[in-house]
């Protein structure tokens, strides 16, 4: 018996007990059937993600050295539960050399905006690269004896998530050492609409790279190719780019995520509030770390309890060790049971400025980098409406429309 196929099959009874057995990884809340589409779950039965398709991406890594940039999320459903990627890669033969993992690190347990150490994974032995804090790109070091980079992460849709930061340093280090790129493709939970406003670029940050609105409605896999396409890479480089489309994927497919993305975002509903709530994070509301009821809440000490009737009390937990507003009593909104968005919410955002103590200390510097421009803090402190500010984004969604749809895979 060889060392490899050991390594592989002791490894797949690690990953498939840790898949199957462990809830507290697992996003078992189902929308209400009122929210649900009609056929969405025989659509997502014959979802095939580009995960799936060994039989089409073997041929490219047959003979490489091959490094992967994933964490929990990057798993393939088998009808006992749900297999790695790295275990599948394994038992394919695969020469599998490094892992690099983004932020919250390869298994997806750090907080936001924490420091992951370089080390090897408990669970596979593999060498484990961040590609967070001060490393956020892969060195000519790291890609050394490399072939080629499978990039394979569950997005979430939003500008701000930044997993689509490191995929642009990962294929910007690729092109420079001339590593080809493999983007597996996966759902995007927040693919039916496009919105917000478009980011400036005196604002890019890690958080806000390119000139894309707060939704842009892409999977990760035609995000890379409009990265690309659009020469968005240092110097105007393009990486030698492939992507492992899904098939029988549309975006009426409302698909349920088998593992959180990151700690803070925990379910379905999490999941499609994020646009609107994240913006929060860039002022003195908590947003709901702290709680179970992540990115489903909102709160302030500095909000009236007597017109605003819910409260909580922030504690540091998984994913938020030292939460915004820790210990104190915060009063806000439960939208965990409100209805499904198709487009951003800004009155949550104005009801909170309008009614805070605090104005004065309402925003910080961050929520101009969430926001990608100064113009949305400027607006709401003016005292426009929700609408009046939506319809100036009107002539920039029009533009990035153009844009995006030069890179559409499958079908709106």
């Amino acid at each position: 018996m060889s060392l490899r196929f050991f390594k592989s099959t002791f490894l797949f009874l690690l990953i498939s007990v840790t898949a199957c057995g462990n809830n507290s990884q697992r996003t078992a809340n189902i929308p209400a059937e009122g929210n649900r589409k009609s056929g969405t779950a025989e659509a997502t039965d014959n979802l095939r993600l580009g995960a799936e398709r060994t039989d089409y991406f073997i041929s490219f890594l047959e003979g490489k050295k091959v490094g992967l940039v994933g964490n929990q999320t990057s798993i393939i459903p088998t009808e006992a539960g749900h297999i790695h990627l790295v275990d599948t890669l394994l038992s394919l033969n695969v020469d599998l050399q490094k892992v690099f993992a983004p932020e919250h690190g390869f298994r997806g347990t750090a907080d936001a905006g924490e420091a992951v150490e370089d080390g090897k994974d408990p669970r596979t032995g593999l060498p484990v690269i961040s590609l967070y804090g001060n490393n956020k790109k892969p060195t000519a070091a790291q890609l050394k004896d490399l072939d080629i980079l499978i990039f394979d992460l569950q997005d979430v849709g939003a500008r701000f998530y930044t997993y689509i930061s490191t995929l642009h340093y990962v294929m910007e280090a690729a092109a420079e050492n001339g590593i080809k790129v493999l983007v597996f493709d996966r759902p995007n939970p927040n693919a039916h609409y496009i919105d917000g406003p478009i980011l400036e670029p005196q604002h890019q940050s890690f958080v806000g790279m390119h000139p894309v609105p707060v939704v842009h409605g892409l999977t990760i896999g035609e995000y890379a190719k409009m990265i690309n396409g659009e020469k968005w890479l240092k110097n105007g480089i393009q990486a030698d780019l492939e992507v492992i489309e899904m098939e029988n994927y549309n975006r009426e497919i409302q698909y349920e995520l088998p593992v959180k993305p990151s700690p803070n975002l925990p379910n379905s509903q999490s999941i499609n509030l994020y646009p609107s709530l994240c913006f929060f994070e860039g002022t003195n509301v908590n947003a709901g770390r702290g709680t179970n009821k992540q990115f489903q809440v909102f709160g302030s000490p500095f909000l009236p309890g007597e017109k605003f009737d819910y409260s909580y009390v922030p504690q540091s937990n998984e994913g938020a060790k030292n939460p915004k507003h820790l210990g104190k009593t915060c009063y806000g909104r439960d939208l965990s049971e409100h209805e499904h968005l198709d487009q951003l919410n800004l009155e949550w955002l104005i009801e909170a400025y309008n009614n805070t103590s605090q104005k004065g200390e309402f925003f910080n510097t961050f929520f101009t980098n969430l926001a990608g421009t100064k113009k949305l803090q400027q607006q709401i402190e003016s005292g426009q409406s929700a609408k009046e500010i939506r319809s100036t984004w009107k002539e920039g969604l029009q533009e990035f429309e153009g844009v995006r749809n030069k890179y559409i895979l499958y079908g709106e």
